[in-house]
């Protein structure tokens, strides 16, 4: 079957730094994919070479079995959806209004049809962003523009989507229930790919992990295998114990020192 992602080599430089080293993989729909590492491992670079942000990249990336720089930006914007992780808006725009841009590429953001109303309320629902819809999202606050956004990505209706700290700013209720909203979304068919700090919230709602440190791939694998105790001494420089009972885990990190 093809996947719906395949990442071959992909190296992405910055000036003389290297940011990504010969990055490969394969996904398919159905999957909730974290991508955790230390800062600067390249984690944001990964999403945004992925979502063609970034031009100073080499390798190849395939989209449903299509080369991704072979695709119109219509078929590409229909196809993968991206959260970056800097989203600020300083503009008086409606909440509904920056929701509806993911449906542009499904034709205006301001002739929306019936079928475009319902996607931009029904994603608005899911992120608990409905209530203030109609509030200009530059005076809303950092926890409550970042579910708007993340109702954008829900709108597009895009079969890949790519997150970048999704979880960005949210308190522990609404982070829990977007991480839900996103598993959901793999739960039913859609490729997740999000950039995660938190590795408790990776290990518990993830089907599967990949550990970047320094641009390099050095897990890949289900959650619990990826986040061993080895990988995030040597990777994050911590010290891990699972903790639980009643057949939930939790991560318990201490320093070192």
């Amino acid at each position: 079957m093809t996947p719906a992602l395949k990442i071959s080599n992909l190296c992405a430089q910055e000036d003389t730094a290297t940011l990504l080293q010969d990055v490969s993989f394969s996904a398919a729909c159905g999957e909730f994919i974290g991508i955790v590492g230390p800062n600067g491992a390249g984690k944001s670079t990964l999403l945004q070479s992925i979502a063609r942000i970034r031009s100073n990249i080499a390798g190849d990336i395939e989209v449903f079995g299509a080369a991704i720089d072979s695709l119109s930006s219509i078929k590409r914007a229909r196809a993968l959806a991206y959260l970056p992780q800097l989203r600020k808006v300083h503009w008086a725009i409606t909440a509904e209004a920056v929701v509806a841009l993911g449906r542009f590429a499904f034709g205006k953001p301001d002739r929306l049809s019936p079928q475009d109303l319902e996607a931009v309320e029904n994603a608005m629902v899911e992120c608990n962003a409905y209530a203030f819809r109609n509030r200009p999202v530059h005076m809303l606050s950092g926890g409550e523009q970042t579910r708007v956004h993340l109702a954008r990505l829900f709108a597009s209706h895009a079969p890949i989507m790519l997150a970048d700290e999704p979880t960005a700013a949210l308190d522990p209720k609404h982070a829990l229930d977007i991480l839900s909203a996103l598993r959901r979304k793999a739960d039913n068919g859609a490729l997740v790919i999000a950039a995660l700090h938190d590795l408790d919230y990776a290990t518990r709602y993830c089907t599967r992990i990949i550990v970047l440190d320094d641009g390099l791939v050095v897990a890949d694998a289900s959650p619990n295998e990826a986040l061993s105790n080895e990988v995030i001494h040597q990777s994050f420089g911590v010290h891990a114990q699972r903790v639980g009972e009643r057949g939930m885990t939790a991560l318990r990190l201490t320093t070192l020192g």
